[in-house]
């Protein structure tokens, strides 16, 4: 069999290489240990450690003496790039650095997924918030010339979550992880879509999984509202989950269709409104009307979680919103989910996002 090296097969009857993490821990102050949770895994140094600006004002020092058996090198990361990545990559290799760890969000971990890819280095992941399920899939999404893309990179061999961390990141980034934690409800029925109508590949296991996930988080809305450490950890859990969901299937499609493609949109029309998670959540209401599911319990659930339940509330309005549908296709044209197969008319959007309430009339 002939080796496709995205690892992002289509065909039904093709196999698929699965990319998975070798170990997670999830506990109370795990930063403190973090130097003997890599020894026991047999990573060395020097570490490269990439995070952003803040995390490490705030947090560095507390990651340092975590790490204060190895000799580390940081790197700032300000933007989702590849260009970034590059930059990165070769700070990394000037110090002959041994492992890379991504010491903060979402763009951080993108960014040191790609460096470690193109350096052949174990990434670890040490997440400092639950806004994306970035945390442990082998996607990475970057943002060059303004314009959101994903690309397949490898998952993080290790992951560390420090629970204590994650309870003191802003509430609203976790909101964001709940919005992109029940867009998988939608995204599993687009990829049964695909896989009923064009013959691509389906998984049973990965699907399940991510719409478990999903559903899980949808039952803890009330104490994720509250910022319980319950209610938090199952959001990680469920996060990490939703990631080696994508790592079993070789693609993202468990994990992201149309509600990812009209956040996506939305970043191009309406750029720096709204966090990822949100607008996926929202997008996630209308997708699910359009499936035919029950869009009004998947409406409830991010008002039990205290997320925005309308464009509005993100600065985005009705005209943006259409656009945003209109142009979500041709987002990802190769990836076939309900807004392709319907093909919507502009007065058909504009009735089903007033009727789902996503926008007020």
């Amino acid at each position: 069999m002939k080796n496709n090296p995205s690892n992002n097969f289509s065909d039904q009857n093709s196999g698929h290489l699965m990319r998975l993490p070798r170990a997670v821990y999830i506990g109370y102050d795990s930063l403190d240990g973090l130097g003997r949770l890599m020894i026991n895994e047999n990573l060395q140094g020097p570490i490269c450690v990439a995070s952003g600006p803040n995390v490490r004002n705030l947090l560095g020092g507390r990651l340092a003496d975590g790490l204060k058996s190895f000799q580390t090198l940081w790197v700032v990361i300000d933007s989702p790039t590849e260009v970034m990545a590059r930059i990165l990559e070769q700070k990394a290799k000037d110090k002959n650095a041994k492992t890379i760890l991504a010491f903060g969000g979402g763009k951080t971990i993108d960014v040191a997924k790609v460096a470690s890819v193109h350096l052949s280095l174990p990434m670890v992941s040490v997440p400092t918030s639950a806004s994306h399920d970035g945390i442990s899939s082998p996607f990475a999404s970057l943002r060059d010339s303004g314009r959101p893309y994903s690309i397949v990179t490898v998952p993080p061999v290790m992951i560390v979550v420090d629970l204590n961390v994650i309870l003191k990141a802003p509430p609203r980034l976790m909101k964001g992880g709940f919005g992109d934690m029940i867009a998988k409800l939608t995204a599993v029925k687009d990829w049964e879509l695909g896989r009923d109508e064009r013959g691509e590949y389906f998984g049973d296991y990965s699907a399940n999984l991510a719409r478990m996930s999903a559903q899980h988080v949808m039952d803890k809305a009330a104490l994720i509202s509250q910022t319980n450490p319950e209610g938090v950890r199952a959001l990680v859990e469920a996060l990490i989950s939703s990631g080696v969901a994508a790592g079993i299937a070789g693609s993202s499609r468990p994990c992201s269709g149309a509600e990812h493609l009209i956040s996506h949109a939305l970043e191009i029309i309406a750029p720096g409104k709204g966090l990822h998670g949100e607008k996926t959540g929202l997008s996630t209401v209308i997708t699910a009307k359009l499936h035919g599911l029950d869009w009004a319990a998947v409406r409830q659930s991010l008002i039990d979680a205290g997320c925005p339940v309308n464009f509005e509330q993100l600065g985005i309005n009705k005209e943006q919103v259409v656009e945003a549908m209109m142009m979500a296709p041709k987002i990802r044209p190769d990836r076939y989910t309900i807004l392709h197969k319907l093909k919507l008319s502009k007065p058909e959007i504009e009735s089903l996002i007033f009727h789902t309430k996503v926008i007020d009339e």
